[in-house]
């Protein structure tokens, strides 16, 4: 066996991590396992269905639910399909008219400034 950083062959056992026999090279102190195997993913078609949810409109913590997957790991498939999609074609023509839906701002300041801790005088008070 051989360290993969120096390719040293004076090496220790340290220990177990997760079950698996845990080297240390003694020259230049890296551990290491002896054979590891990345943990294995999910399937094309796992993701596939996780996708297809989202497109549907189905939220992400609902999928998570339902299939199982994190709904942050959900979050990163669809970046990672968004990023091979082609930008946003320029329209030849500008519209008229445009449609915003749910959108709502406050501009400005209240007028009167009792009921936020602020003592409540008489001339508040209107009859």
């Amino acid at each position: 066996m051989e360290c993969p950083d120096c390719n040293s062959t004076h090496i220790r056992k340290n220990g177990k991590r997760r079950g698996k026999q845990n080297h240390i090279c003694v020259d230049c102190h890296r551990q290491f396992l002896d054979c590891y195997a990345p943990p294995p993913g999910y399937s094309d078609e796992v993701k596939r269905e996780c996708l297809k949810m989202s497109v549907n409109g189905m939220g992400f913590r609902a999928i998570e639910r339902v299939k199982g997957v994190h709904h942050t790991t959900v979050i990163y498939w669809l970046k990672q399909v968004g990023e091979h999609l082609p930008d946003s074609y320029a329209p030849e023509s500008i519209p008229e008219v445009g449609e915003l839906d749910e959108l709502e701002t406050f501009v400005g300041a209240k007028k009167t400034k009792s009921g936020s801790g602020q003592p409540l005088t008489t001339s508040d008070l209107e009859f």
